[in-house]
């Protein structure tokens, strides 16, 4: 198999080394390239074609919330995962809501940002139920009722399978476990998970997560 591709953006020389030196000693990624601001990146994607863009937030021009709202904007969007020192973070969630994969903390031990960069290479988030908790509560807000009336009226349009489907991504079930609680196949999750994205418009589970949290559908459920 062709190594996962990943290109890495952060102000901090120290950091960009330090991620280099984790990720390249991994056979199965290969490090494409490096940016040390959010304007660099456009180019960058164009030129080295990256699988996996890992980004980090606070940049002295442009910020990773901009260059990761431009990045998922293009057709052949790499998927990017967020570099943060915080749990709960309000530009994160923001980051997530642009379609970012996920994120993880700048000391997570190197074994586990790589595992993180294989997870998102192969189509699955890295985000825990807690840890969406935590940036929920973090942004909760005033503009909460008018997010939440939004968002029902988005996922009107799912019939009732996906309005489950939907419900079991945001409680952050796998597809297996999707499969055992609501008596169908893997596939057919799969397929459910897909139609939900194409109908509401989203880019990966964190976004269905995200909305079926602000629609209120986890309310009361063993949920994010």
């Amino acid at each position: 198999m062709s190594p996962i591709r990943v290109l890495l953006v952060d102000d901090d020389p120290l950091v960009r080394a330090g991620l280099s030196f984790m990720l390249g000693g991994a056979e199965d990624i290969e490090i494409v390239g490096e940016a040390a601001d959010g304007g660099e990146v456009d180019a960058l994607v164009d030129r080295t074609r990256p699988d996996v863009v890992l980004m980090d937030i606070r940049m002295p021009s442009v910020d990773g919330l901009s260059a990761t709202e431009a990045l998922r904007r293009r057709e052949d969007a790499p998927q990017v995962v967020v570099l943060t020192t915080f749990h709960a973070d309000e530009q994160v969630l923001r980051a997530l809501r642009a379609g970012a994969a996920g994120f993880v903390l700048k000391d997570t031990p190197p074994a586990e940002i790589v595992a993180a960069v294989r997870r998102v290479a192969a189509g699955d988030p890295v985000l825990s139920p807690a840890v969406t908790r935590q940036l929920m509560a973090h942004a909760a807000g005033g503009s909460g009722d008018t997010r939440r009336a939004r968002a029902r009226g988005r996922v009107a349009a799912l019939n009732d399978r996906e309005r489950e489907v939907a419900v079991a991504v945001g409680r952050g079930l796998a597809n297996a476990e999707i499969a055992a609680e609501l008596y169908m196949s893997v596939a057919t999750v799969k397929t459910h998970v897909s139609r939900i994205l194409a109908k509401l418009g989203l880019n990966n589970r964190v976004q269905i997560a995200l909305l079926a949290h602000d629609a209120g559908l986890l309310e009361g459920t063993d949920s994010l």
